[in-house]
């Protein structure tokens, strides 16, 4: 797949660009001697326009998507290093955009790329230093007028700021990978306390896409029910519409393959109780 991106870049620009591979799936394209900043944005335009077309990978197609960020000598910047990291600013702002899109490096960018790098740090000091913290929800049957189940919400209490909720912190730990270990602490918090309750409850966790795309949660899920002894049916995997209605093309096969695993999963584990 990267083989092909990199041909794809290749063709479209000109013969005294330079593209190169930075690390991962990360690029970059040196341009000399442009006479406006029109002519990047044609090119970025280009590009992400070439990259979102499928890539197909033996039997697989393949749906890639480019986020790209651009700095500009003189104005942005006098040295190389310095351009790079400019660059690498604007591409955040492109990703924090919704990606699939373009940046032009802007000096304000600066203070929120240093913002965000903070808060990832301190995410990372939270997870490894047990910041995170559930509130329960109670579920109400409307038909029975009783308490029927828990929905599971994450908190981060914070040293300084006090209780963070998801919506400042999730997003960032979806572009970042961190949302996996964070699910899988939920997951395994949520099932443990679940324990302590009446049979007939169950606990509700909410799912991230990147959780689905992973390709590791139903593992993950396998794995905490098993460790704690709780019932599969006493489990509820909450996903939200958005994972839907975002990128509907590549969701959509992960969300299938991953509920048909659910109901594979809760089968095989009531045939493992059984055995015991």
């Amino acid at each position: 797949m990267l083989k092909e991106v990199a041909a794809r870049l290749k063709r479209s620009i000109r013969e005294t660009d330079i593209p190169a591979r930075l690390g991962g799936d990360e690029f970059a394209i040196i341009q000399a001697g442009l006479q406006h900043s029109d002519d990047a944005a044609l090119l970025a335009e280009r590009l992400v326009r070439t990259i979102n077309e499928p890539i197909h990978v033996e039997d697989n197609s393949i749906h890639v998507g480019a986020s790209i960020g651009i700095a500009i000598a003189p104005c942005d910047a006098n040295s190389a290093e310095e351009l790079l990291k400019h660059a690498d600013t604007a591409l955040y702002s492109a990703k924090a955009a919704g990606r699939r899109t373009y940046r032009f490096f802007k000096p304000e960018m600066s203070s929120k790329f240093e913002a965000r790098r903070r808060l990832e740090g301190e995410l990372r000091a939270a997870l490894l230093n047990g910041q995170f913290e559930l509130y329960y929800q109670p579920v109400l049957n409307v038909a029975t007028k009783r308490v029927s189940g828990f929905e599971a919400l994450l908190r981060w209490n914070h040293p300084e700021r006090g209780l963070v909720g998801p919506n400042e912190f999730i997003p960032l730990a979806e572009e970042t990978g961190l949302i996996n270990p964070i699910g899988d602490w939920v997951l395994r918090q949520a099932c443990a306390e679940a324990l302590n309750w009446p049979e007939h409850m169950y606990v509700a966790v909410n799912i991230s896409a990147v959780q689905i795309k992973s390709g590791g949660l139903v593992q993950a899920v396998a794995n905490t029910l098993a460790a704690c002894q709780l019932e599969p049916s006493r489990l509820e995997l909450e996903v939200t519409e958005s994972v839907l209605l975002a990128e509907e093309d590549s969701t959509l096969p992960h969300y299938s393959s991953c509920a048909q695993s659910a109901s594979r999963l809760q089968w095989m584990i009531s045939e493992r109780d059984i055995r015991a």
